[in-house]
């Protein structure tokens, strides 16, 4: 590569770079290969060019969103194995997953059922969903959102903590019963399910019953109120009848 020709490459990297145009940069060279050897017309590489561009930002995008979404163990709707569920209605769940029905009606999803059953993985599969299709989604522990909403009291940052969860287009609260809950959490985690009521859709997973929850929430009155907005605008999945996915251990006997 002679001096001029170099120089005019270097400039073309560099405005490319400035435009935010990378693959068109990583693959200039490439795409007048192609457009000789394919003779296209200018319109046709174009075309193609801004599709290719176009993929791959919304590929870089949807990255981003499930960097941010912290989901520990990526499950999509695929790998679920409904055919060791013959009680689950796989025709209901893939009429809710599939127009994102959740999303547009802005409805929360609850699952419950025993440990296990795949609570979980369809779950993360509804949220990996609708982060694909542009949204902003979180998952978190119910130990761990309770963890962050004690420490908010602790520190007077309640409302910077609340706004963050609420501000998430999809959030999938993962475990609910498992650790029991302080009055002053119990009143926060209440506060933030109202604050996403029918503005934004939560989904959730517990191994416990509605009539357990008073239990490890230790307030009645605001247990049946919890329950009253999680419900009033929600589907609820009730997966007590499933049958646990996880590999029996072997004993030798």
């Amino acid at each position: 590569m002679n001096d001029d020709v170099e120089m005019i490459h270097n400039q073309r990297t560099k405005k490319l770079k400035t435009l935010r145009l990378p693959e068109l940069s990583d693959h200039w060279d490439d795409y007048l290969q192609m457009a000789a050897k394919k003779q296209m017309s200018l319109g046709k590489m174009l075309t193609h060019i801004i599709d290719e561009e176009y993929i791959a930002k919304q590929e870089k995008a949807f990255k981003y969103r499930m960097n941010r979404a912290r989901i520990p163990e990526k499950l999509e709707i695929e790998t679920y194995p409904f055919g060791k569920q013959p009680k689950l209605n796989q025709k209901m769940i893939m009429a809710l997953y599939d127009p994102l029905e959740y999303m547009s009606a802005k409805r929360n999803i609850i699952w419950l059922g025993p440990t296990g059953c795949g609570k979980t993985g369809l779950a993360t599969s509804f949220l990996i969903q609708a982060i694909r299709q542009g949204y902003s989604g979180r998952y978190i522990l119910f130990a761990d959102l309770i963890n962050q909403l004690y420490q908010s009291v602790a520190d007077h940052s309640e409302q910077k903590v609340l706004k963050r969860y609420q501000a998430y287009d999809c959030l999938l609260i993962d475990e609910i019963g498992y650790i029991e809950v302080e009055a002053a959490e119990v009143g926060l985690f209440f506060t933030l399910m109202q604050k996403r009521h029918k503005t934004k859709p939560t989904l959730i997973t517990s191994n416990l019953g509605f009539s357990e929850w008073g239990d490890f929430l230790k307030n009645d009155h605001l247990t049946a109120a919890l329950i009253d907005r999680l419900t009033e605008n929600s589907h609820v999945l009730n997966m007590k009848g499933c049958s646990s996915l996880r590999p029996k251990l072997k004993t030798n006997t």
